[in-house]
């Protein structure tokens, strides 16, 4: 691989340090607002690491190169190392007690929006971590649309098709007007996180608690400042502020900035959208029912749980507004199920996303229409368009290695001595990016503090994988990409 190309990415990566190195003054002024001593910590881990990202940029300067999938694989996976180590800095030297395993798990599960936490005693905890974790699932969220709207379609592993900012747009053209594009989407989302703050401070939340979750909300991320999650509130209207919200940074955020720049509503649609919604929608109902007609809870109760944790589920954000898994059976496998699914491609959502659905879907139907006229030709379509043949082939690989890798990761969990529930379930909800598992141990109640470090190690790795879309980190394992 050309010397230039560590040159160049080591040069992106200490200028993106020195970003992440000035947010760390950000939990600093909180706790020197609420008078805690934690804020030294913040300060020193602010200079150190602008220290060496500064050092790193300078000492590799210059031009990078023409942007091109090698450079692109590996610019990206750099990042997102170079970003958790980054993030778990402030963690490891703090006094709140977290070996390296943990910190490293703690700050990969807030970059990568999975919000599974090893912090036990949130209540209790200095407001400047708790206000890291937040700031770091609001970066990464971010990062995660930046990379799926730009990045995972020119290297054709993730995202569907570029967002276009004119309809005439073409993917010969794919980061036309990008500035344009840039700045309204820092706007739509700045906005959002705004009116989500509002909206929880105006029902009943601290000011400091409503920045918190907005943050963890908008970023699909799910981190909360309470060990209780969203249940430590238990506030009917504070729920549906949070489903409607989970929902709507679930879907595509091409859809928010085309009406941000231009007043339109084009992609919604785009058969994605309706099929997220609908499938949201009927496990929600079936979730809230079951949980009526087995448990006897009055349906606007019924209703505002199951929703609220359907959502909070499918958008991968992982609150939890009580303890779902005492609600019966049914839900505990409906639980389990829409774990795989996700939200919306180009969104902060994780899971293996509708549109693949959609896709599959339509291959399987097309495939039974061939069964029957074997003679006929029935194109594979999504919406009004054919589906590009590299695009099934990347959608059948993705989905694969999808389950590959949690059988892997399950197999690997119960060698290292745990039970089956939180095996398979640690592992996807980790893949997946969604935070809570199943079981007394890693359940909606529960946590991951108790793992052990080769547990957490694992869990780490496959929540950057799921984040990065597998293709993207498991490219770099192959000789042929190292070849000049």
């Amino acid at each position: 691989m050309n010397a230039n190309l560590f040159r160049s990415s080591i040069y992106v990566a200490g200028l993106c340090g020195l970003y992440l190195a000035a947010a760390m003054f950000v939990p600093a002024l909180a706790d020197l607002y609420y008078g805690n001593r934690d804020w030294t910590i913040f300060v020193i881990s602010g200079v150190l690491v602008g220290g060496l990202s500064l050092a790193a940029a300078m000492a590799t300067r210059g031009t990078p190169p023409v942007f091109n999938k090698r450079f692109g694989f590996f610019i990206v996976n750099l990042l997102w190392a170079v970003f958790s180590i980054i993030g778990a800095f402030p963690f490891y030297v703090s006094p709140i007690g977290l070996s390296f395993a943990q910190s490293l798990f703690e700050s990969i599960s807030a970059i990568t929006t999975t919000g599974s936490t090893v912090i036990t005693g949130l209540d209790n905890m200095p407001p400047g971590i708790l206000l890291w974790r937040s700031l770091l699932h609001w970066l990464g969220g971010i990062g995660i649309v930046a990379l799926g709207l730009f990045v995972l379609p020119f290297l054709r592993v993730g995202g569907m098709s570029f967002f276009k900012l004119e309809s005439s747009d073409t993917n010969d053209k794919p980061f036309a007007k990008l500035a344009s594009f840039t700045r309204a989407f820092m706007a739509v989302y700045v906005g959002i996180t705004i009116a989500c703050t509002v909206a929880f401070d105006l029902a009943g939340m601290s000011h400091f608690d409503a920045l918190n979750h907005a943050m963890a909300t908008v970023a699909t991320g799910g981190f909360s400042t309470h060990d209780a999650s969203f249940g430590y509130f238990n506030s009917l209207p504070l729920m549906w502020i949070a489903t409607i919200f989970m929902t709507l940074c679930s879907l595509p955020f091409s859809i928010l900035i085309l009406f941000a720049v231009r007043r339109r509503l084009d992609s919604l649609r785009d058969p994605q959208v309706a099929f997220f919604l609908g499938y949201l929608t009927v496990f929600s109902l079936m979730a809230g029912l079951y949980n009526h007609l087995r448990n006897g809870v009055e349906i606007p109760v019924a209703m505002a749980h199951a929703f609220f944790n359907i959502s909070s589920l499918l958008s991968t954000t992982g609150y939890a507004s009580e303890d779902y898994t005492l609600w019966g059976p049914f839900a505990i496998t409906l639980a389990f199920i829409v774990t795989f699914i996700g939200g919306c491609s180009g969104s902060t959502a994780g899971g293996i996303k509708a549109y693949r659905f959609v896709v599959i879907f339509n291959v399987i139907r097309a495939g039974i229409k061939k069964l029957i006229y074997p003679n006929a030709i029935y194109p594979v379509r999504y919406g009004n368009a054919t589906v590009d043949p590299e695009v099934l082939r990347g959608i059948f690989m993705f989905v694969s290695l999808y389950i590959l890798l949690w059988a892997f990761g399950s197999l690997c969990m119960s060698l290292l001595g745990y039970d089956f529930l939180t095996s398979i379930s640690a592992s996807i909800t980790c893949l997946s990016n969604v935070g809570p598992g199943l079981g007394s141990i890693i359940g909606p109640v529960g946590n991951f503090s108790t793992l052990s470090e080769p547990a957490l190690y694992l869990l780490s790795l496959l929540m950057l994988l799921g984040r990065l879309e597998v293709l993207t980190v498991l490219v770099l394992m192959s000789p042929l990409f190292w070849r000049r």
